[in-house]
């Protein structure tokens, strides 16, 4: 199947053709034609697998073909975090270049008078996160009353991160007769109890089987004592075959704490999480991306929204206590059809949480011997 047989109107074909896109991956064939006839969708999908366009697509070609008949927000993609929140922007920029819609972000950690100004100006599509969000709702500075097509993203890292009251809060504002999208690369049941409370006989799509790991990543384990950790993350970085390298760890202190252990050893890293500015943040990820930058030291909230398509090697220096998020830290490579490398560290604490992950995931990772100890 090609998008042409998607039956898309020809600014959107043109647009994605330009983004380089000929097949549209399963859970784009899967749920677009649903969206496209009005339909509430339940999406599961493994992180990586196109999801974005799923949803983007089909929403740019319904409000292009419904004429507005107010300048209030039409549609409203809920997102975890702020990163994720301009990726998307950036996506729907991408894909409706050649349509009349207007679109912004808006998110915390930055003054809110620009974004302010930009809604003021009419907004069709609206992506936010759940506290910026609640926060000129109650300013009331922002209607959300009009909505047409509300876009739950990210559901399951919403759950984690502690967003499940302000997504309920949100979602009693809106709308009863609207066409709600419910997305997340993983399904607990706690999800689920959240979607069928907001959904109206969905459309399930469930292309990849829950909680499952792209298969052309190559995931590995070494078993090392805490405090080895660095000196074999220096060995596996001197590397030179490895281009760029995203390293999770389980806290903001840590992974300061790590940038600087790798610059005492010649290796320039960045770090980027929640107490980072969103400049600081933007300049990391863009350094990141354009290879100014070799080695991303990441926490997961941050890392949500980092989405390169090139993307080689993962590390794990701290294994996840959620099984669930390692899915999505090792699914940030292995992307657009590309094979990837997962590395995990795993010292005396953290045996439980691999055997949890390996649990999930119906895998046993294979085990590499460290040479440090």
């Amino acid at each position: 199947m090609n998008f042409q047989e998607l039956n898309l109107i020809q600014p959107i074909l043109q647009a994605v053709s330009e983004e380089g896109y000929t097949v549209p991956t399963a859970i784009q064939q899967s749920a677009i034609p649903h969206i496209l006839i009005g339909k509430d969708v339940l999406g599961c999908a493994q992180t990586g697998t196109g999801k974005t366009a799923a949803f983007a697509i089909p929403i740019l070609q319904l409000l292009s073909q419904k004429p507005a008949a107010t300048r209030a927000v039409r549609c409203l993609i809920l997102t975890p975090t702020r990163e994720l929140a301009i990726q998307i922007d950036e996506n729907f920029r991408a894909y409706g270049k050649y349509l009349k819609l207007k679109h912004t972000a808006i998110f915390g950690g930055v003054p809110q008078g620009k974004q302010v100004s930009i809604m003021r100006g009419g907004i069709d599509i609206l992506i936010a996160t759940p506290g910026r969000l609640l926060d000129l709702i109650h300013q009331g500075l922002l209607d959300i009353s009009k909505i047409e097509k509300f876009v739950l993203d990210e559901a399951d890292r919403m759950l984690d991160m502690g967003f499940i009251h302000d997504v309920k809060k949100v979602v009693a504002i809106l709308p009863a007769n609207r066409q709600t999208l419910f997305f997340s690369a993983t399904m607990p049941e706690s999800i689920m109890k959240l979607a069928n409370s907001i959904l109206r006989n969905p459309v399930e799509v469930k292309v990849t089987p829950v909680s499952s790991t792209v298969k052309k990543i190559n995931q590995s384990v070494y078993f090392v004592e805490k405090q080895g950790k660095t000196d074999l993350l220096v060995e596996i970085l001197n590397d030179a075959t490895i281009l760029r390298s995203l390293v999770f760890t389980r806290t903001k202190h840590g992974a300061d704490k790590l940038v600087k252990q790798l610059s005492r050893t010649g290796i320039y890293a960045a770090a980027i999480h929640g107490n980072k500015s969103q400049n600081a943040r933007q300049k990391a990820l863009d350094d990141f991306r354009n290879s100014r930058v070799r080695v991303l030291v990441a926490t997961d909230i941050a890392a949500r929204g980092i989405d390169i398509d090139d993307l080689p090697h993962v590390v794990n220096y701290e294994l996840p206590n959620v099984p669930e998020t390692y899915v999505h830290r090792i699914g940030r490579t292995g992307r657009a059809g590309l094979e990837g490398t997962a590395v995990s560290f795993c010292d005396a604490e953290e045996k439980d949480d691999l055997r949890n992950i390996q649990k999930l995931i119906g895998f046993n990772v294979p085990v590499v011997k460290a040479a440090i100890k």
